[in-house]
């Protein structure tokens, strides 16, 4: 959804600034998952895509880069109301061996005093879980990999407004995070959980950050193109549970996921808009 600037002017409301880091291969494939979300509500949203200094992207184009992102450093002084750190497909990596951590561990630590909530995703939720709490990751014996059914664990939480019980996530990693890992008094609910992939969403309510370990931002196509890569590539992967009608991977996959996806965002945006000073300046402080 985009409004023109003339429609912009005439509400009384100063837009919502989200930073995207986007630390995924494709970036253009994930710059338009996540801005189809965040566009989908009457909120003005001014949406900055970020990059790491000290990361060059091997598969986006260069001119692509140059052209729509800001290296973190160049927005260091800048209030964000939201900011959303994305999966990269490095989960199987000690977070210590990779190349951009300090500067993400870095970008963690000012997003206390720059941004006013945070969400993370996949391996960035694992990283940001490390980071702020030490909680590690495990390695899986197999790919948890398809689209799996979820449980709603507290339906009081603004984040989870208007979802159902039951409900369907697209899962895409080689590592997890164990609920007996998360230290006791550190304020991490636990909202979204599965019985065959465990836990999917945290909410550390106090310091406004969301860990959603699971792919919900996904469009229908996601996990077939990556189940097609990695065999074209040799990888030992199984066909996406859940996934293929009749697991046909001749067939269109069915989307049982986009309803959630688009709520999700919304509830996220929703509580930022009403828990945000109005100053962007105030933010942090």
């Amino acid at each position: 959804m985009l409004m023109r600037e003339d429609e912009a002017t005439r509400q009384d409301i100063r837009p919502l600034r989200i930073a995207l880091v986007n630390l995924m291969p494709d970036k253009i494939r994930t710059e338009a998952q996540i801005a189809r979300l965040v566009g989908a509500t009457p909120l003005q949203i001014e949406l900055t895509l970020v990059s790491m200094a000290s990361h060059t992207p091997k598969t986006a184009p260069p001119t692509h880069m140059l052209s729509f992102y800001e290296p973190w450093e160049a927005v260091k002084d800048t209030k964000f109301d939201g900011m959303i750190v994305t999966g990269a497909p490095i989960e199987q990596m000690p977070f210590e061996d990779v190349r951009y951590w300090p500067e993400l561990t870095a970008l963690f630590e000012w997003s206390r005093s720059h941004v006013h909530s945070l969400l993370s995703i996949c391996w960035g939720a694992q990283a940001a879980l490390y980071h702020f709490h030490g909680v590690p990751k495990h390695d899986l014996a197999a790919k948890a990999f398809g689209v799996f059914r979820h449980r709603n664990l507290d339906r009081s939480s603004p984040y989870l407004r208007g979802f159902s019980d039951d409900f369907s996530i697209p899962v895409s990693r080689w590592t997890e995070v164990r609920r007996a890992d998360l230290p006791a008094g550190a304020d991490l609910g636990v909202l979204m959980e599965s019985p065959e992939t465990g836990l999917c969403l945290l909410a550390e309510s106090k310091a406004r950050r969301l860990y959603m370990f699971n792919h919900i931002e996904y469009d229908s196509t996601s996990l077939g193109e990556e189940y097609g890569r990695d065999k074209a590539k040799g990888v030992a992967i199984s066909m996406p549970k859940n996934y293929f009608p009749n697991d046909d991977d001749t067939r269109e996959p069915e989307n049982r996921w986009r309803s959630h996806a688009h709520l999700f965002f919304g509830n996220w945006i929703n509580e930022m808009y009403q828990s945000t000073p109005y100053d962007a300046n105030e933010i942090g402080r």
